[in-house]
């Protein structure tokens, strides 16, 4: 007999609002760097909500919720063709700079590639601290059910902020530990909202040449 197994939501700041993590466009939302803790628990039909940061007066509102339709590793992510526009290319416009898929192995066994790209250094080189804290999972989040607001989101509900002690919001590092009630109230409002696809640029490209 098949066990059940509870729909998890993880909640995060997303401080740094670049369209790489997460990467909204090309008709997926993708988490493929940054987060490894996510990435290595979130499975299919889970929930990852990203909430605005206090320091850009953003702190409670909705950046981007995706529902979790596969878990892939970066070599997969690398050689699957729907996501060749993904890959970065720091010459094109700035949604293909910022392109995540960014990770794959030259040999079956061998050290992870960086390519040179927004987690990269300045001039093409590893930045070896991204590439070992994003590899500590090879796990890639990919999604199809999402929306993407950017800054302009919505505000996230009274009601999900002080649910029976429970804050939708997450401070610093991520909150999975919320009851079914609690993510089946988020999922409503959410899915009342009518909101999908890729709805603004990122924040940040705002600050960048």
């Amino acid at each position: 007999m098949r066990e059940f197994r509870q729909v998890r939501l993880y909640s995060y700041v997303v401080a740094r609002d670049f369209g790489f993590a997460p990467n909204p466009f090309h008709g997926f939302c993708t988490l493929a760097t940054c987060k490894p803790t996510i990435r290595v628990r979130a499975a299919g039909g889970d929930w990852v909500v990203g909430t605005g940061s206090a320091p850009h007066a953003l702190r409670g509102y909705l950046v981007y919720a995706m529902r979790v339709s596969e878990v892939i590793t970066f070599d997969s992510y690398w050689r699957d063709p729907r996501f060749g526009q993904k890959k970065p290319n720091l010459h094109g416009s700035k949604k293909q700079a910022f392109g995540d898929n960014i990770y794959h192995r030259a040999t079956q066994h061998g050290p992870w590639v960086q390519s040179d790209s927004h987690h990269s250094l300045g001039n093409g080189a590893v930045n070896s601290r991204n590439l070992a804290d994003d590899t500590k999972t090879p796990n890639v989040l990919v999604s199809t059910d999402f929306a993407y607001f950017r800054g302009s989101g919505p505000a996230i509900p009274a009601e999900l902020r002080t649910f029976n002690g429970y804050d939708l919001c997450a401070g610093r590092g991520y909150k999975s530990n919320f009851p079914a009630e609690l993510i089946e109230a988020f999922v409503e409002w959410f899915r009342s909202l009518r909101a999908e696809g890729c709805l603004g640029v990122p924040r940040d490209w705002s600050r960048t040449a």
